[in-house]
């Protein structure tokens, strides 16, 4: 079984605008093989934000191969092994938006979220982020390029192995009670664009299934439930927050809506998936 993490840095707020990929394969208890690549997103767009953290500028990637290009010779070990990624639900919309985009068909996926099994293994009241976790298990990297996330991804997996006494992500998963999640694939887009995160505004599909509802963390602790509900003018994100009972898009809704699970407290990570399906972002 194949078994790799990935991690990718986006130009902007869109998950098909991935500037930047990195890719670390597991075998035999260690990381054997590091890829790392810049990528042209479809627009030479890039958020001041999205700068400040990876430190990518428009002129690094505009003679880089495009997203399909460089993706093309792992989509055979992505789809027929094991993802493991910090925050996997991102890395994974950004995987199947970059294809959606491309109009190539999106492969299944099974994934294992690492912030996941790193609340299970190695809690701590700081949380669970890529550089927290890290720097708590002695792990080195450079944080925020792609190549070193994924790298230090691939070893948080590791060590958890080793703590727990499981051989393979599979074993892991399950001597932790976090399932690997399964994505199932799409047919070709002929339509680049549509059906994926573009600016502000948002569009509802009709809904194909019942309520969803996420137990989030607070700055200080505290745990409020957002929940999808539907409306005759479409489904929302609510907040149980100060913030959402004024009716405000929280922090904690703004999180969930780009696949942000880092203060998330519920078991049903792979729940966002299908948030996903229901809240689909239009110009």
């Amino acid at each position: 079984m194949i078994t790799l993490a990935l991690d990718f840095e986006t130009a902007n707020e869109r998950r098909d605008s991935a500037c930047a990929v990195g890719l670390a394969w597991i075998a035999d208890g260690r990381v054997v093989r590091r890829e790392s690549h810049l990528i042209r997103p479809p627009e030479m767009r890039f958020s001041p934000g999205n700068i400040r953290v990876h430190g990518i500028l428009p002129a690094d990637v505009a003679g880089k191969p495009a997203f399909a290009e460089v993706m093309a010779p792992y989509l055979a070990d992505l789809g027929g092994g094991v993802i493991l990624a910090h925050n996997a639900t991102f890395d994974i919309g950004v995987l199947r938006a970059g294809l959606g985009r491309a109009g190539l068909p999106v492969p299944d996926f099974a994934y294992l979220c690492t912030v996941q099994v790193a609340r299970r293994v190695f809690p701590a009241p700081e949380g669970c982020g890529l550089g927290k976790v890290a720097r708590r298990l002695g792990i080195t990297f450079e944080h925020h390029d792609a190549g070193e996330d994924a790298y230090a991804c691939a070893r948080i997996a590791l060590a958890a192995m080793g703590e727990t006494g499981t051989g393979d992500v599979h074993g892991l998963a399950a001597s932790i009670g976090v399932p690997v999640t399964e994505v199932p694939g799409e047919g070709a887009r002929p339509a680049p664009g549509r059906g994926v995160i573009s600016g502000r505004a948002m569009a509802v599909r009709p809904p194909t299934s019942a309520s969803l509802s996420f137990l989030m963390r607070g700055s200080t602790g505290n745990r409020y439930t957002v929940t999808l509900e539907e409306r005759t003018s479409g489904a929302v994100l609510r907040c149980t927050c100060m913030a959402g009972r004024f009716g405000q898009r929280c922090r904690h809704v703004k999180a969930l809506e780009v696949g942000d699970i880092t203060d998330l407290l519920s078991d049903n990570h792979s729940d966002l998936a299908t948030l996903a399906t229901r809240l689909v972002r239009v110009a």
